[in-house]
């Protein structure tokens, strides 16, 4: 189980290495993706909250990332954080995410990037539930939902 002390070790001194990497050029991720994912994973956007596809889902299945199809989190972990954006407690394997951290806006935060094509998802927080503590606040439009069959939906 992650905690928010390995986020902050991980976004300073390096991330765990992923099973695999998926690497595309500019155009060629501008041609794979739809315009609302491509603006969201390549160019870091946020979606509107509250306004988007899995804000309010709760079924089985698990969640991949929209541009490699690598497992991120699992629908168990999910949770209703009343943040306008899919939240979860945990990724579905160490290794799934990379964190970096974020100083866009003023802010200080730690970004969640698919750990295998780099892939902006969203932010981790330290205010989730326990045991862990951690809120992965998610764009939609970075997700594809799976079923237990291995069916996209």
């Amino acid at each position: 189980m992650l905690r928010w002390k390995d986020i902050l070790i991980f976004a300073k001194y390096g991330n765990p290495e992923p099973a695999r990497r998926v690497k595309h050029t500019d155009a060629e991720w501008a041609r794979l993706l739809p315009p609302e994912r491509y603006r969201v994973l390549r160019q870091q956007a946020t979606e509107p909250p509250y306004r988007n596809a899995y804000c309010r889902v709760y079924e089985p299945g698990e969640y991949a990332c929209a541009g490699c199809d690598s497992v991120l989190f699992a629908a168990q972990e999910k949770y209703h954080a009343i943040s306008g954006w899919p939240s979860f407690r945990q990724p579905r394997a160490r290794n799934a995410i990379r964190y970096v951290f974020d100083e866009s806006f003023n802010m200080q935060r730690v970004e969640a990037r698919c750990n295998v094509c780099g892939g902006h998802l969203g932010h981790v927080f330290p205010d989730g539930p326990a045991p862990g503590g951690l809120r992965y606040c998610i764009n939609s439009a970075s997700l594809r939902k799976v079923d237990v069959e291995g069916i996209g939906n």
